[in-house]
């Protein structure tokens, strides 16, 4: 395993590939030098240039450096997507700090916890979230620099630097900054913690960008960032859907600055469908991402409810690519959307936190759900570490090697059960289950750990929850398995239905009845008004598993009485 020293990872030739250096400050600082006066953020009537943005996230550094903060120290964001989040972000990588993404929606507790697992130096806060800092403060085992960025209503409670007086301090410093930004610089995405507390995963700069750059441009190398600036006549805009304090949304932004883009921002908790479309349209934004179902659905029902408005007009045929990743993106959905714009292309990407995967595209004419093979990258494996046979039918652990994380923050044993080294070389393996038809398609069946065992069967909730979603009254569901006295588990499913939608759980069932093996039919469907997934688009599976053991009557009729 690679050794830690001081917050950065000294390469191993066990884990990495021949090193390259690659730094998303240093490139940063390359694209501004080539297209000063290019937009690189546009959020809520705010530009901001990339030499104003490189400018700025210069004077935080220093400012950052004055008050202690170097190279390993770890500095907290939480933010919503403002441009703060992305200068703050840039900033760390500047001084070899490591910039740690914060969910921010924990509470004290959780915020306590997250803080001191990661030994967290600073933290930079939106104004409205101070209450759950100000719970987590007093239990804090060490001092963290806490800086407030304006934005809903403050706490008087807390001694606050704010971060326009920070961004003057660095204004006024004569200093420079004593940290030359190097690839084994790290970052840490930490893991949602829907299932456990959060882990943070620890990138070095070089690897996410190389693996970034891969998984759109499989078998090439990242060009200079300023000779691709040169040659490059325009940049796309992106809007990341997902918060940026989420892989999907932060990957997104990274990838979208690094190649000379603007991106645009919604500095609002929540998904605006409405915002989303009329920011596209205003901002004649290019590629927008998103996370599946979960803002396809709506985004769809406001693209068609504006078109129905006579008081509005906008034009969104500026959009070429929806980008996706983090869960099912349903061919019907998909369809739908290419219709409605015939010039889209729509990407699926598969991967984790722990790994980027591969790619699916779907274009107008060909839909489906996504389609992933087996490759030289990309593999299916037994417990054992056997590639699983092509038609087998037998499930594995979903894998990829290549670029890859150094590991889990303060977890050997978690790192090395993940990262396993299978025939000399080191898989990403984070759980996933699948297996392999005859051709090479990989066939994703959900993720290990969320198995239900029932009287001895295996059941793949990705499976089920597939069918069920196929079902069209049905907009969202989640499978769990619930503790039995006689089946040792149950298989429950939690269904929102569409609006207008009349059909109870019964009924659902017996249309399962008919494409699954009895075994794989759940033996309750709770029907909710909403599965309440996160910011992200992800399922907080311990509160799904609260609204499966619900006693209320699991059909129709509770659909309104379950507690939100």
């Amino acid at each position: 395993m690679a050794r830690l020293s001081q917050g950065r990872v000294a390469p191993d030739s066990t884990l990495l590939h021949e090193q390259s250096n690659w730094n998303y400050a240093t490139v940063l600082r390359a694209v501004a030098a080539v297209v000063p006066d290019r937009d690189a953020i546009s959020c809520s009537g705010r530009r901001i240039s990339f030499a104003e943005f490189d400018g700025r996230t210069d004077q935080l550094a220093l400012a950052l450096q004055r008050r202690g903060i170097g190279a390993g120290a770890k500095v907290a964001i939480d933010l919503l997507n403002a441009p703060e989040y992305l200068e703050v972000f840039y900033a760390a990588l500047k001084l070899g700090a490591v910039p740690v993404n914060v969910n921010y929606r924990y509470k004290g507790a959780e915020l306590a916890y997250l803080l001191d697992y990661v030994d967290a130096a600073a933290i930079f806060v939106h104004g409205e979230f101070l209450g759950s800092l100000r719970q987590a403060l007093p239990s804090l085992k060490s001092n963290v620099l806490t800086v407030v960025v304006p934005h809903g209503e403050t706490d008087p409670a807390i001694d606050l630097l704010r971060y326009d007086e920070l961004l003057d301090e660095g204004r006024r410093s004569s200093g420079a900054l004593g940290h030359v930004p190097s690839g084994d610089d790290l970052i840490f995405v930490c893991t949602g913690g829907t299932t456990g507390m959060p882990k943070a995963v620890m990138w070095r700069n070089d690897d996410l960008y190389v693996s970034q750059w891969m998984l759109s441009r499989p078998g090439t190398e990242p060009p200079d960032p300023g000779q691709a600036m040169r040659d490059a006549k325009r940049a796309g805009t992106t809007l990341p859907g997902p918060p940026l304090m989420h892989g999907t949304g932060l990957y997104a932004a990274l990838a979208t600055l690094s190649g000379g883009g603007c991106v645009v921002l919604i500095d609002e908790p929540g998904l605006d469908p409405n915002r989303i479309w009329n920011e596209i349209a205003g901002e004649r934004v290019q590629v927008l991402t998103i996370v599946g179902d979960v803002f396809a659905r709506p985004l769809l029902e406001a693209l068609d409810a504006l078109d129905h408005d006579v008081d509005v007009d906008i034009d969104v045929s500026c959009l070429k690519v929806i980008s996706s990743s983090g869960t099912i993106f349903s061919a019907e959905l998909k369809a739908a959307l290419l219709e409605r714009l015939p010039n889209l292309r729509i990407v699926d990407s598969l991967g984790a936190t722990e790994g980027m995967i591969s790619r699916s595209t779907a274009t107008r004419g060909d839909v489906g759900t996504a389609k992933f093979m087996v490759s030289e990258r990309v593999g299916v494996f037994s417990p054992e570490g056997q590639p699983i046979a092509p038609g087998s039918g037998k499930p594995g652990f979903l894998g990829v090697t290549g670029r890859l994380p150094v590991g889990y923050f303060k977890d050997p044993e978690k790192t090395a059960a993940t990262f396993p080294t299978i025939h000399g070389r080191r898989y990403s393996i984070a759980g996933d289950m699948a297996t392999v038809e005859p051709d090479g398609t990989i066939v994703f069946l959900g993720r290990g750990s969320a198995t239900i065992n029932t009287g001895g069967e295996k059941v793949f909730p990705e499976e089920v929850e597939r069918e069920i979603r196929d079902i069209v009254e049905v907009v969202d569901c989640c499978v769990v398995g619930v503790p039995d006295e006689r089946w040792g588990q149950r298989v429950v499913a939690v269904a929102q239905l569409g609006r207008g939608a009349a059909m109870t759980g019964e009924q659902i069932i017996d249309r399962l009845r008919m494409r699954l093996a009895g075994y794989k039919v759940p033996k309750a469907v709770v029907l909710v008004p909403s599965l309440e997934r996160g910011p992200n688009g992800k399922i907080d599976y311990r509160r799904v598993t609260e609204m499966a053991s619900s006693p209320a009557r699991p059909d129709a009729s509770n659909a309104e009485g379950l507690p939100s």
